[in-house]
Parts: structure tokens; C-alpha cells; sequence
């Protein structure tokens, strides 16, 4: 039993994983690994990258982040995904089946798996009707990015994941949280306690910490990545 399910391995259900994991929700992410930005030549619109970034390995690094905030990511086709009164139920392709208290579809326009009583808008392809954070009109379930209707922009996405997720927390019988990384003292110097997710850390492991950052990024830069770039499928056909 999972406290998330995240259908959908691009961008926007990376992005969300990242922060309902960091949140300490015991998160799975299902990914049949087919995101459309695999087919992109060369993303150049992304913050971060002014030189542009490859996109298979933005992907690559986004799925380091989920795993290292403490999600779980395993491969498989979302078929069919139903709700009772205690939980979601999903099944995938190969017949295995997960349940989880919240889900986020964050496919890009695949709708046939979803439950009963989900609004789905036809504008030429389908998306889900949400409404402005992310919500269905199925408790529970949430919608992010391409199939919210958002703009087909990779940081639109990613940005949208993250928002869902944090309203999913808010949701949450939980108290608020943040997800802040504070210098040493920035609360606690000034009398208040830390807010829930917070963390004060100090010069030396700031600095520990942006060492293991720029190792990281140089080993995932040393070399060209190894994938190769997809071509739309139409033309494979």
C-alpha cells in the first residue's frame, strides 16, 4: 500500500514524486517510458541549462532526484485504475496490480485507464478536467501537466507536477510543509521553531553538499548520453 501513485514517468510526474517523497509519503511512480520530451533533439528552454540540455538526460536527472528524495520507480502500463471506499486499485499491463491512497495521472494524453466519474475534455485529443490545483472531480485524483491541458513546454510541466504535489500535501491531513533547505540559525537564531520540512545546515555541510552536487553533474556530463533519439512514432510505422 502506497501513500502516492504516480502514473506517468515524464517530467510532470517526476517533478510531483520528488516532492510528495521528500514530504516522507511513500511514493511509487509507474512509467511505461514513453515521454514525449524523449523524442526532443535538444531542449534549449529549459532554466538551468542556458546552453541547452539533452533531453533524455534531463529526464535521467529528474529520476535521480525522485530516487533520491526516497521514491520508488518501477516500469509498467497503467490499464485500468479503479476506486472503492478505502483506496485506489491499479493494474498494469503485465497484470500486476498496486494500491495507493492518492494518485497522479501525469500521462500525456492517455485517459481509457482512469475511473469512473473523471471529466475528460475532447479538444481534438483528450485531456482531464482539473480544476486551478490539480484536482479531479474524483477525490483523491489528481491530473499533471500535459493531461491537465497544460502548454506542451517540458518546465510548464515540471513545474505543474510540483505544484499538484504540493497541493496534494495541503490535501493531506497533514500540517503544512515546506521543503527548505535554510542556512544554519535562519529560524532557530531568531527564536522560531522549524517549520514542518525545514532544515537549518551549516557552512560545512552546505559546502559537503554542493561538492557531491557538482561530482554528480560532472559524471552525468562526462559523456555523451548513451540512448539514442527516438523518432515520433508515425514514423516507424
Amino acid at each position: 500500500m502506497y501513500d502516492v501513485l504516480i502514473v506517468g514517468g515524464g517530467v510532470a510526474g517526476l517533478s510531483a514524486a520528488t516532492f510528495t517523497a521528500r514530504a516522507d509519503f511513500e511514493t511509487l511512480v509507474l512509467d511505461s517510458d514513453d515521454s514525449i520530451l524523449r523524442r526532443n533533439a535538444h531542449l534549449e528552454n529549459y532554466p538551468g541549462f542556458p546552453a541547452g540540455v539533452n533531453a533524455r538526460l534531463l529526464l535521467d536527472l529528474m529520476a535521480d532526484g525522485a530516487d533520491r528524495a526516497g521514491a520508488e520507480r518501477r516500469e509498467g502500463e497503467v490499464v485500468r485504475l479503479a476506486r472503492d471506499d478505502d483506496a485506489f486499485t491499479a493494474e498494469t499491463a503485465a497484470g500486476d496490480r498496486y494500491r495507493a491512497d492518492r494518485v497522479v495521472a501525469a500521462t500525456k494524453n492517455a485517459v481509457d485507464y482512469l475511473p469512473d466519474g473523471v471529466d475528460v475534455v475532447d479538444r481534438g485529443k483528450p485531456f482531464v478536467a482539473v480544476d486551478e490545483r490539480g484536482r479531479t472531480t474524483v477525490p483523491g485524483l489528481y491530473a499533471a501537466g500535459r493531461l491537465a491541458a497544460k502548454p506542451h513546454q517540458a518546465v510548464v510541466s515540471a513545474g505543474h507536477g510540483a505544484e499538484v504535489a504540493v497541493t496534494l500535501l495541503e490535501d493531506a491531513d497533514e500540517p503544512f510543509y515546506h521543503d527548505w533547505v535554510a542556512p544554519d540559525g535562519y529560524f532557530t537564531d531568531r527564536g522560531r521553531d522549524l517549520p514542518p520540512g525545514c532544515e537549518e545546515i551549516d557552512d560545512a555541510e552546505r559546502r559537503r553538499r554542493e561538492d557531491a552536487a557538482r561530482e554528480h553533474m560532472r559524471e552525468r556530463f562526462a559523456a555523451a548520453h548513451p540512448s539514442d533519439q527516438p523518432t515520433h512514432p508515425s514514423l516507424d510505422e
